[in-house]
C-alpha cells in the first residue's frame, strides 16, 4: 500500500511484518509551512491562543481544518467556537455517513472544519478558487499524539499537489501526552 507517513514507522514494518518501506518523491514539491508548536501552561490558555489564531486566519478568508484527538474534544472546541460566533462544521464519529462530503468542502473560503484525526482520511480537500493566493488551507492540531504518524497525517491534509498551506500545533502542560 501507499501512505505519506510510512517512513515514520519503517523500522516497525521491517521488524514486525518483514516489509521494507520505500520513500517515493511527491508528484509536486510540498510548499507547506509548518510553524513551531506553541506551548502553554494550561488548557485554557491554549484554547484562548487557538481561538485568536482561528479568528485571524478566518478573517483572511482562508479555510481551516482543526484536528482533535477525540469526539469529546471536537465537541468542546465546537462549543468554544460557537461562543466566539465562529461558524464551523464538526466531523466526528457521530456523522460519519456524510464524512467525505464534509471534508471535501473544507477548502471553501473561510470554512472552519473541526474533525477528529481519524475522520475524513482518504478524501482530498480541494481548494476553491482564490484560496491558494490567500495561503491555502491552514491545519491546526489541538495537541500532540503519542504517535508522530497521526500528527504527520493531520499536517499532510494541507498543501497537497503543490498547493500552499500552513500548519501549527498547540500544546498545554495539561494535555494527556504532556502529563504522561
Amino acid at each position: 500500500g501507499m501512505t505519506g507517513t510510512a517512513m515514520t514507522e519503517a523500522s516497525e514494518f521491517k521488524e514486525i511484518y518483514k516489509l521494507e518501506a520505500l520513500a517515493i518523491p511527491t508528484n509536486q514539491k510540498c510548499v507547506r509551512k509548518d510553524a513551531d508548536d506553541e506551548i502553554y501552561m494550561t488548557e485554557r490558555e491554549k484554547y484562548n491562543a487557538l481561538v485568536t489564531d482561528i479568528v485571524k486566519i478566518h478573517g483572511k478568508g482562508r479555510p481551516i481544518l482543526i484536528g482533535t484527538e477525540s469526539v469529546e474534544v471536537s465537541e468542546k472546541l465546537s462549543r468554544i467556537l460557537r461562543q466566539n460566533k465562529l461558524p464551523h462544521t464538526v466531523l466526528n464519529a457521530k456523522n460519519h455517513e456524510s464524512e467525505a462530503q464534509i471534508i471535501a468542502e473544507a477548502g471553501q473560503p473561510a470554512a472552519i472544519t473541526v474533525a477528529t484525526n481519524m475522520a475524513g482520511r482518504g478524501t482530498d480537500i480541494k481548494l476553491k478558487e482564490g484560496i491558494a493566493q490567500r495561503g491555502g488551507l491552514h491545519v491546526i492540531g489541538t495537541t500532540r499524539h503519542q504517535s508522530r504518524r497521526i500528527d504527520r497525517q493531520l499536517r499532510g491534509r494541507c498543501a497537497r499537489q503543490g498547493d500552499p498551506g500552513t500548519s501549527k500545533f498547540y500544546v498545554s502542560f495539561e494535555d494527556t501526552l504532556m502529563r504522561l
